[in-house]
């Protein structure tokens, strides 16, 4: 298993990766190529025939992938979970989002609202279109393919909706809190085995690195929980 390793992965897990390869790579002699991009980037890819090993997606579009044969059927493993957060600039006051209620103020409030143009803001457009003031908030979104909280840190965006993951890692942005949880959107990561993988060993290996005890501290100290 000494030949190198091609893995696609959706940006939320950039941190995550970013700590746990470097590890898996010195344990198993193997060389880890990563490139990240949207999903939806990526799936296209996929399906138009790209060559990599693995590919760490949301759940759903990793399961659409071995449906069509891209994905080796029966290899999709869970591997992380992932909330939404709302995030400020770091110093600014953390409003209250504790409620339903507290968090339709926090937003109408708000100056300006930063959400993804990725997964996690197609939920964020959703939620609200849910709490109802869709209409008021249209004219103050700020839709980005950057990690929301980096326009957030820039005074792009007052706050800012999207994974914590992805919020954590983002200096000069604080996170607030996780939404309420009758709100809540629990976006499961999962990897995947290319159907016509290069490597199948090592890629085997590195799901099964993923469920370590030392990888679930890492995932759980990025703001994820185990899959």
């Amino acid at each position: 298993m000494a030949a190198n390793l091609t893995i696609l992965s959706g940006g939320a897990m950039r941190p995550l990766l970013a700590e746990t390869v470097p590890v898996f790579e010195r344990a198993h002699g193997i060389t880890a190529e990563l490139r990240f991009a949207l999903t939806s980037v990526l799936t296209k890819e996929i399906g138009d025939g790209a060559a990599f090993d693995i590919a760490l997606l949301p759940r759903p579009e990793l399961d659409a992938l071995a449906a069509s044969c891209a994905i080796a059927p029966g290899t999709q493993t869970d591997l992380a979970r992932s909330a939404v957060g709302l995030a400020v600039r770091h110093g600014a006051p953390k409003p209250d989002i504790s409620t339903v209620q507290a968090l339709k103020h926090t937003l109408l409030a708000a100056r300006s609202i930063g959400y993804s143009d990725g997964p996690s803001g197609a939920y964020v457009a959703e939620l609200l279109q849910r709490l109802g003031i869709a209409q008021e908030t249209r004219p103050k979104t700020r839709l980005t393919s950057r990690p929301v909280a980096e326009i957030v840190a820039s005074g792009e965006a007052e706050v800012g909706m999207q994974q914590i993951v992805a919020i954590l890692p983002v200096k000069g942005a604080e996170l607030v809190g996780p939404l309420p949880s009758e709100l809540q959107n629990v976006i499961v990561y999962a990897a995947g085995i290319a159907a016509a993988a290069a490597n199948p060993d090592a890629a085997a290996a590195f799901i099964g690195f993923m469920a370590t005890p030392d990888v679930v501290r890492i995932i759980r100290a990025k703001g994820l929980e185990p899959g």
